[in-house]
């Protein structure tokens, strides 16, 4: 059963009332911090504040309750900024919803159909180079704020925004910067003195403190969430964030649902989906390496997918597990999931209780607290090391994934980074694959100097087995005997078998001996024909190979060539 994995986990490994006092306290700590940051992060795709808050509770409590991860923390992440601000920007957000609920229905797909195992075979370089792609993506689109620059348009591509803010640094609004500014100074000092205290919350508390202060005067003025952001609640028009819970609404109901529009977002929800299934799965990793648990995948699949389906009736955006919140939520002594849904709860009620509050946080400190994050997610002194020690293959596919991502989009990046990385793994193998004249001195396959014996090794696959096998048959001088010593042949597909078939013909009607064929080899040489060929004897082994050449001699001319094919399984 792929729902509430996580929380039977829990629950067999016997749940106290010390397990739920552990989870009231982190589920209360990882609220705290999800609270600036969910504001933020909607601020940054281009939709009021409390869309962000709505995600963390409806998201946040529905990935906890049927997931498969005891520890993640979901809801809006730094990773679908670069994603999800063209949607708003091109479909409002009525389009964002309705293609973050395609996202889910995708993601509850990937999970019932158990390919949670999938994101294993998205190469390193390419998550790193998007990843950090991302992260400079988010760093720079919160320039904006942080320095409270009047950019004039709404540029969608990343080098017309680099145009844009530079056309708009005389702008510059100091009172904002300097508060930005001191939102990060606070928040990376408060990080070094490793306090149980979120770093993210003391560097708000200041950052709003000063902005108050700075407010005081006359001429400088720091713009604060509540005079960017109002809401409307029948005849009642508020600023900030709505004192409201979620209501139910239809994601469609400002933008009626036509076949063209989900075409266009059809590639915009797989892209939700894939980096979703991506970060959550990785997230979950994380977590069990710190704790030493075991996360199920298709169950954190159906988790985040069921997640995304109902989160856009609430007004929420897509939603995946942060690994921020979720190591901070193992750091506060999290036992099981319901410390997320405890998270999702204090949001609720801090958003019911605090919300006039909430629109005195300056725009600039949550661009300050949202490049931190954009930092930590992009983890660039290790992406400057992964630079100088990987394999330079390597390090190519991770700058172009890098630099699409910046320039164009992560779904370009990891397309094209999939697809080198595939060109590059199908180029490593090749190289491993070879066929050799042995020696006549080499003890193992020594059977005599009018044998001729070739050893192939590593896999025979359309890239390397047409060059390979190419020089079977090619004899200065005719032999006995021809030998393929295939012990080291771990797999073939139909061009190699293509292959070894035109060397066959090339040897003409010298008895040809395949020796060590494994059993799955064996059943598609078999099954293509080769082994019908008149000439062609399988052995096990050499000795029982060696046992058969001493015992009877072969001519060159064909009607002495012996017509039978012995099986490995009975030869010798």
């Amino acid at each position: 059963m792929l729902i509430f994995d996580a929380l039977k986990q829990a629950w067999r490994e016997g749940y106290s009332f010390a397990a739920l006092r552990a989870d009231l306290v982190a589920g209360m700590t990882v609220g705290v911090v999800a609270i600036p940051l969910g504001m933020a992060l909607a601020i940054a795709i281009g939709v009021p504040p409390q869309h962000g808050l709505y995600t963390v509770i409806v998201a946040g409590l529905l990935a906890a309750l049927f997931g498969g991860s005891r520890f993640n923390i979901s809801g809006p992440t730094a990773a679908f900024v670069v994603i999800l601000l063209p949607i708003t920007q091109q479909y409002g957000l009525s389009g964002l919803m309705l293609a973050t609920l395609m996202s889910g229905l995708i993601l509850l797909l990937m999970g019932v159909l158990r390919l949670g195992q999938l994101v294993a075979y998205v190469p390193y370089p390419v998550t790193t180079g998007f990843t950090a792609g991302i992260g400079l993506v988010i760093a720079f689109l919160q320039l904006k704020d942080l320095l409270g620059l009047q950019v004039s348009g709404n540029p969608i591509h990343f080098p017309e925004k680099v145009m844009a803010f530079g056309c708009a640094l005389p702008s510059v609004n100091w009172a904002d910067a300097g508060v930005g500014v001191a939102t990060i100074a606070v928040f990376i000092g408060w990080s070094r003195l490793k306090q149980r205290i979120p770093a993210h919350v003391v560097a708000l508390v200041a950052g709003t403190v000063a902005a108050l202060a700075l407010n005081q005067s006359d001429r400088l003025h720091v713009a604060l969430l509540g005079e960017r952001f109002q809401y409307q609640i029948g005849d009642l028009i508020g600023q900030g964030i709505p004192q409201v819970l979620p209501s139910l609404m239809l994601p469609w109901q400002e933008t009626p649902i036509t076949t063209e529009l989900v075409v266009a977002l059809l590639p915009a929800a797989f892209t939700i989906a894939l980096l979703g299934c991506i970060e959550s799965l990785l997230c979950a990793v994380v977590a069990d390496g710190m704790t030493g648990t075991k996360h199920n995948p298709n169950g954190e699949l159906v988790g985040q997918g069921l997640a995304n389906l109902v989160v856009p009736f609430f007004g929420g955006i897509p939603a995946t597990a942060a690994i921020a919140r979720t190591a901070t939520n193992i750091r506060a002594g999290a036992f099981s999931p319901v410390s997320a849904i405890v998270h999702a709860l204090f949001v609720l009620a801090a958003m019911l209780l605090l919300a006039p509050v909430l629109a005195y946080i300056p725009m600039s400190a949550l661009a300050g607290l949202l490049i931190m994050v954009a930092w930590n997610m992009s983890e660039a002194p290790h992406f400057v090391h992964t630079m100088k020690v990987a394999p330079r293959r390597d390090v190519a596919v991770l700058l172009v994934c890098f630099s699409l991502t910046v320039v164009f989009d992560m779904v370009i990046a990891v397309a094209v980074g999939l697809l080198l990385s595939g060109i590059l793994f199908i180029q490593r193998m090749a190289s491993l694959t070879s066929v050799t004249v042995v020696a006549q001195t080499h003890p193992h396959l020594d059977f005599g100097e009018d044998v001729v014996v070739y050893d192939i090794n590593g896999p025979l696959f359309f890239a390397a087995s047409e060059k390979a096998l190419s020089v079977i048959g090619r004899l200065p001088q005719p032999p006995r005997a021809l030998v393929l010593d295939f012990t080291d042949v771990t797999t073939m597909d139909i061009t190699a078998i293509r292959a070894l078939d035109m060397a066959l013909a090339r040897a003409g009607d010298y008895p040809v001996y395949l020796l060590g064929v494994a059993a799955h080899v064996e059943r598609k040489l078999a099954a293509a024909g080769v082994l019908a060929a008149t000439q062609v004897q399988l052995y096990s082994s050499p000795q029982s190979l060696r046992e058969h050449l001493s015992t009877k001699r072969h001519n060159v001319a064909p009607q002495e060539s012996t017509p039978s094919v012995v099986s490995m399984y009975t030869a010798g």
